[in-house]
């Protein structure tokens, strides 16, 4: 106690940490960068309490990565931070390894200290390459710049809800230490309707809700989900790269409360053969001056034409998006057709085997639902290639001998891999350059376990997974 008096670090009540982090993201919206960037250095010099300010990056594959940075350094020197970027893969190679972190000040969120610690605040940050220009294997930068200059060209905002699923596992690091012989833990039974309110599962999804709607996130439902000891916690919808940064944090904080707890929580899509595995649905829609772009009353399923280009241009693309949206080897056990796989290349309201959905809506929540994206995806990566080909791809064109043919999604990496590195189209959304790291690491992985994927969860897909992973485990093979 005695040590915490001295310290005295911030540490900010739950109910007004939402407050704050609500204003914060609705300032966003409405202030510039360069306002933003006054008002929070000012505040950070102002406040004694903060020792520390997290910058939060992501890698090409969607790995979650966080620098504390002394907050004097932060206010001196915040326009020239650097990293080493060969150390991440994906980046760059060592002998050009500096690059630049581009803070991000309409990201800005005070941290429950229960989670992250006492005395820190977090920022998003961009990264540059030496000369300051957006580096192509930063899938945040591209899309803020993607989604900038559809609001300012063309008036168009990106309106993102994600349904994250995930599993409640026993034992730290139960990721590292999994062996086919023993498997996961499960730490319950229980699903959808049968977990107890005060059982172990609920305790972990109210600790995660608080911290999550602590951090602005507006919650609108959190529940078990139908396999046992798996989870889901949705929120309301926001901008494209505020959903993205809500996803990253999403599971970092569940992963933390559930280390805190004695468990792991798993984003692996598929961590036990036999039961439903976990996706990240994406709900999307795009408005011009508050009006929803994708509805029409008179449409077909209340959609507008505008919503129809967008669907059959992915379904037209799916094949070779599908190594975005499922982008690891676990991914494709997921979309086993036994389990509500969404694996099929289809739009339906009603069948939930279909890539995408459409939800009963009305004209303010009109919208479309990938459901065939996993919960480790970057959602950067999976947002700005959604995007791209909605606007920018070919339209599916179905012929007489077609029509009634059910097309379906690669059911392993090693397919989809073949079909990404082929297609021109994923070539002109990437670079040359990114889409050829991408393949790189995709391979790697593809490389250290087996094609045909069998009926047990090999622990190569698993301590090899590129949110699993460190140095020791990847180089023991």
């Amino acid at each position: 106690m005695e040590d915490l008096k001295i310290k005295s670090f911030l540490e900010i009540p739950y109910g007004e940490l939402e407050e704050m982090n609500l204003k914060a993201k609705k300032k966003a919206q409405e202030g510039s960068e360069q306002e933003l960037q006054e008002e929070y250095l000012a505040y950070l010099a102002k406040e004694k309490r903060i020792k520390a300010v997290v910058i939060a990056f992501s890698d090409i594959e969607g790995r979650f990565h966080m620098l504390d940075y002394d907050k004097k350094q932060i206010i001196k020197a915040q326009n020239n931070l650097t990293f080493d970027g060969s150390s991440v893969r994906g980046f760059s190679e060592q002998k050009e390894s500096d690059l630049r972190l581009k803070i991000d000040w309409s990201s800005f969120r005070w941290l429950p200290a229960d989670v992250f610690g006492a005395g820190k605040v977090l920022l998003f940050a961009n990264i540059l390459n030496r000369d300051f220009t957006q580096h192509e294997s930063d899938f945040r930068g591209r899309l803020k710049e993607h989604t900038q200059q559809l609001k300012e060209k063309e008036g168009l905002m990106i309106n993102v809800s994600p349904e994250i699923e995930g599993f409640l596992v026993n034992g730290k690091n139960a990721e590292q230490h999994y062996t086919e012989d023993m498997g996961f833990d499960l730490i319950s039974s229980s699903g959808y309707y049968h977990s107890l309110p005060l059982g172990i599962l609920k305790q972990f999804i109210d600790r995660a809700a608080e911290a999550q709607r602590a951090m602005g996130f507006g919650n609108e439902k959190d529940h078990p989900e139908v396999a046992p000891a798996q989870f889901e916690l949705n929120f309301s919808y926001t901008d494209a790269l505020s959903a993205c940064d809500q996803i990253q944090l999403y599971k970092i904080i569940c992963r933390q409360i559930a280390d805190n707890m004695g468990m792991t929580a798993t984003f692996l899509p598929k961590p036990t053969s036999n039961i439903n595995g976990s996706g990240m649905h994406m709900n999307f829609s795009v408005s011009r001056k508050g009006k929803n772009m994708f509805y029409d009353a008179k449409g077909k399923d209340g959609l507008s034409s505008y919503a129809w280009n967008y669907i059959q241009r992915l379904l037209n693309h799916a094949p070779e998006l599908c190594m975005v949206l499922n982008s690891s080897v676990n991914a494709y056990r997921r979309l086993d057709p036994h389990f509500e796989a969404p694996n099929q290349i289809m739009v339906s309201a009603i069948d939930r085997g279909a890539m995408i959905r459409i939800p009963i809506a009305d004209e303010k929540s009109a919208r479309i639902e990938i459901r065939s994206v996993a919960p480790d995806a970057n959602p950067y990566c999976i947002l700005y290639s959604v995007l791209k080909t909605g606007r920018e791809g070919k339209p599916l064109q179905k012929n007489a001998k077609a029509r009634d043919r059910v097309r379906f999604l690669p059911d392993n990496l090693y397919t989809a891999i073949r079909l990404f590195k082929a297609s021109n189209f994923m070539t002109e959304i990437f670079g040359e350059d990114a889409k050829e790291k991408y393949i790189l690491r995709k391979q790697f992985v593809a490389d250290r376990s087996p094609k045909e994927l069998g009926k047990h969860v090999k622990r190569s897909e698993i301590v090899y997974h590129h949110e699993v992973t460190n140095q020791i485990l990847w180089n023991d093979f």
